[in-house]
């Protein structure tokens, strides 16, 4: 089945969001990692537009997401409001929301924040510190902030490693699968990443939400909250144990997604099958 992509544009308080919509059936809005904007998901939309309307977007600051005032910091509430306000736009309901890594986190604060907004969430080891325990947090803080000193000090090239580094990625060994789209580091993916580590990062270490909360909030608001894990992911990398916590808190066991962190776009025919498994329960 052949869908079309239809690119559209948001003006939300402070910035315009470039956002895309594909398919047809329940909204899912895809939240990617990193550096990732509305193309990182160019492989995994085509296999979830036969059962989805499919969103995908730029976060604010990436790539055609522009910021009205680029010298105002982002902050992570002002990605869960735009979340509510790009979904409040292209359905009339509650929608269905995965996020991966940042995505995930994204995801964790739109539903404290805009109760009932999301239906269900699937946080896939979220960059969430706040809910690990407080050595481990501060462990997980540091680590970002090492990333951001190797970014100030030697740029992209003493960054990405550190990056790797601290997600467990060997990027010589990593498996995918066939016929994936190349995805080149592009002017704009540099600029991308420049503002992922240089401000998200912050975003990040400096919001207070879920810290030392017993339950996650989302648990009473109406959420079908479900943490994931790649199943090759490294058990020592701290956004995997941030679904840990996340499951945990909420009493459950993490689903296992293909591949490792960034298994979304490593493998994303059978990411979609387990977005389409879980999502239709």
């Amino acid at each position: 089945m052949t869908t079309t992509a239809i690119t559209r544009t948001l003006s939300v308080p402070g910035a315009t969001l470039h956002f895309r919509t594909e398919g047809d059936g329940p909204v899912l809005l895809l939240s990617q990692s990193g550096e990732g904007d509305a193309d990182r998901t160019v492989d995994l939309v085509p296999h979830l537009a036969d059962t989805f309307t499919v969103v995908t977007y730029d976060r604010r600051g990436l790539s055609r997401s522009t910021l009205d005032d680029p010298s105002r910091p982002v902050t992570m509430a002002d990605h869960a409001d735009d979340v509510a306000r790009l979904l409040a736009e292209v359905g009339d309901g509650p929608a269905l929301m995965a996020g991966f890594s940042m995505g995930g986190a994204i995801g964790l604060q739109t539903v404290v924040r805009h109760p009932g907004v999301v239906s269900t969430l699937i946080a896939h080891e979220p960059v969430m510190p706040n809910l690990l325990p407080e050595a481990d947090r501060a462990e997980h803080v540091a680590e970002l902030a090492a990333v951001q000193h190797a970014y100030t000090t030697g740029g992209l090239e003493a960054a990405l490693p550190a990056i790797a580094r601290h997600l467990g990625i060997d990027p010589a060994h990593e498996e995918t699968e066939e016929g994936l789209t190349p995805q080149p580091l592009t002017v704009r993916r540099m600029a991308n990443f420049a503002f992922f580590i240089g401000t998200e990062f912050t975003a990040v270490t400096t919001d207070d939400l879920y810290r030392a909360e017993p339950v996650p909030p989302a648990a009473v608001a109406g959420t079908r909250v479900i943490p994931a894990t790649g199943r090759t992911t490294q058990p020592t990398v701290h956004t995997y144990r941030c679904a840990l916590a996340l499951a945990a808190r909420l009493g459950t066991e993490p689903v296992r997604f293909p591949g490792g962190h960034n298994g979304n776009t490593a493998f994303p025919r059978a990411t979609a099958q387990v977005l389409k498994d879980i999502l239709g329960q």
